[in-house]
């Protein structure tokens, strides 16, 4: 049996900040190392299975080719993501990163864009 919504939601709160995380560079030449100051979860209205994540992201530092890295110089910045209860193998009743852009109903945008400024994660 999976976990709850609201029990995952507490365990990542917990699990993310501070954290870091590596992120290949849109040339593909380098990485950037990006710090969880932030995270905002919410469960979508009608599904209690999908959980929607927004993350600010304090950037640490780039590796790699340093004119390709130059050109995309940044401190903050936001990610926005979702997790689902896995359906299938591995991942069977387990919660799991949602591997495409996140699909947000209408009455669910700006309740999360509302909690996550409540919540300090966006900066006004």
């Amino acid at each position: 049996m999976a976990e709850t919504a609201e029990e995952f939601i507490e365990r990542k709160k917990q699990k993310e900040i501070g954290r870091l995380i590596k992120v290949k560079d849109i040339s593909r030449k380098g990485h950037h190392f990006l710090k969880v100051v932030a995270a905002t979860y919410m469960t979508e209205t009608d599904n209690p299975e999908k959980v929607f994540e927004i993350l600010r992201l304090e950037h640490q530092k780039s590796e790699g080719e340093k004119d390709q890295i130059a050109k995309y110089k940044f401190k903050d910045s936001y990610r926005f993501g979702y997790y689902i209860i896995g359906k299938i193998r591995n991942k069977k009743d387990k919660w799991t990163w949602g591997q495409y852009a996140p699909m947000i109903p209408t009455m669910d945008l700006l309740p999360l864009i509302e909690k996550a400024k409540e919540e300090g994660t966006i900066k006004e």
